[in-house]
């Protein structure tokens, strides 16, 4: 008889821990054991304001009876159901939410479970749709220096963040990249969308001129670049690389992953910024990160070609055996009615110039190098240690985290993005503390 053995201590050594310095981590451990609101508490009870939403995603904040309930009532009717071949209602419930608030042009609702599962499918529903009308020598994908479209090898292919190909060696052939939209020369502490470097976007030319049109699938980039340190596009840049993918009939895919569900003050950073991709990732804020979660929508034309386009039986070989999940669909009706019912993208768009008038209060604070701001996202860009670059930033980090404040740093920069439901005083806290803490941790 199998027996779960329970005699080895929890000495946190059996978990490895994703994107962390394990090593560190476990000498001197940050524990989180419950949260509410617009906190955390660790075991022994103190109080953490929660500076990210978790990790970009609990835009409703924490506890929310709601979407809690939802999900154990759903747990208690069906635990799980197979979308293959098969469907239940809440699924199909959950896709008709999200559909009704996307941008205008974008209709079909893929389920996935992350914001990485999401790029992937995004990325082949791209292919799939080309191959349907014919033109299967469109094989070719574009990513962008800087961006991030999570861990699968077809998001970490199209992204530009060399820290996290290097220990993988090959990635997917066929791949290009168009060059990142940080100007810290000319845009220094810009407020809200840099003014140069829309004439970025026309690298995509060159590349167009280099393989040809017709070998390009697809373009993907993030509406505004948030695990890199908040790279915000120049104005006009995504309307210039819009242009450019229609003219050459190339797929524009937004990875909307960070800035869907209100964190730019509406819906989805396409509103925001004026531009309607082909395709959209999303996950994170879908469910308010209480259960895993993600999606791709299209418009109905991509739809439609793919599906009339096969042979009869199935015309997208591609899923994930909990796609549609029922948990997580009964946590994104939840999660989609707070989102409407207390009109998160309003608060956050009541909230902005609070917002960027604090954060760029560190504009002028000794070892800050710039300030950039979009939405309720800001990054705090450090002057590095000479010769330790990151390191300032996670003194910071941890420094924040002793005084009761979670930041999230990305080489040195500190990223913040709090839950849409943040108010004055927690803006003022948070500016409080991290000031604190820049200014006690040495250069």
């Amino acid at each position: 008889m199998n027996e779960i053995r329970t005699s080895r201590p929890n000495d946190l050594d059996a978990f490895w821990m994703p994107f962390t310095d394990n090593r560190s981590f476990k000498a001197n451990p940050r524990l989180l054991a419950r949260a509410e609101g617009m906190h955390y508490y660790t075991p022994e009870g103190r109080e953490i304001l929660d500076g990210t939403a978790g990790l970009w995603c609990c835009n409703a904040g924490h506890g929310r009876t709601q979407i809690t309930e939802a999900i154990q009532r759903q747990a208690a009717i069906m635990d799980f159901a197979p979308t293959f071949q098969m469907g239940h209602p809440i699924a199909f419930e959950a896709a008709a939410r999200v559909a009704d608030m996307l941008p205008e042009g974008l209709s079909r609702v893929f389920f996935t479970n992350s914001g990485s599962e999401s790029a992937d499918t995004a990325l082949k529903i791209a292919l799939a749709y080309h191959k349907a009308r014919g033109q299967a020598q469109r094989v070719r994908l574009v990513g962008r220096e800087r961006g991030y479209h999570g861990v699968g090898f077809g998001g970490m292919s199209v992204g530009g963040i060399g820290g996290n190909r290097k220990q993988f060696g090959a990635m997917l052939p066929y791949v290009d990249h168009l060059p990142h939209t940080h100007l810290p020369d000319r845009n220094r502490f810009s407020h809200g969308q840099p003014e140069h470097g829309a004439e970025l976007a026309d690298t995509l030319e060159n590349l167009v001129a280099l393989h040809g049109a017709d070998t390009i699938a697809a373009v993907m980039v993030e509406p505004v670049a948030g695990s890199t340190g908040v790279l915000v596009p120049p104005v006009g840049y995504l309307q210039r690389l819009r242009e450019i993918c229609t003219k050459h009939g190339i797929l524009l895919i937004f990875d909307e992953v960070i800035t869907g569900f209100g964190r730019l003050g509406t819906n989805f950073g396409a509103e925001r910024l004026g531009v309607t991709p082909d395709i959209m990732t999303m996950a994170k804020g879908l469910t308010n990160a209480a259960v895993p979660m993600g999606a791709v929508a299209t418009s109905d034309e991509i739809f439609r070609t793919v599906v009339e386009g096969a042979p009869n039986g199935i015309e997208l070989f591609h899923g994930y055996t909990y796609s549609g999940h029922p948990l997580a669909a009964a946590a994104a009706v939840a999660t989609l009615d707070l989102h409407r019912e207390e009109d998160l993208p309003g608060r956050a768009m009541a909230m902005l110039p609070r917002w960027a008038e604090a954060v760029h209060g560190f504009d002028r604070a000794a070892g800050v190098v710039d300030v950039r701001d979009f939405g309720l996202i800001a990054g705090i860009e450090l002057e590095p240690r000479p010769g330790a670059p990151g390191a300032r930033a996670m003194d910071v980090f941890r420094r924040c985290f002793e005084d009761g404040l979670l930041v999230r740093v990305t080489g040195d920069i500190v990223a913040l993005s709090p839950p849409l439901i943040v108010e004055d005083r927690h803006v003022e806290r948070i500016v409080e503390v991290l000031d604190g803490a820049i200014r006690a941790v040495p250069a």
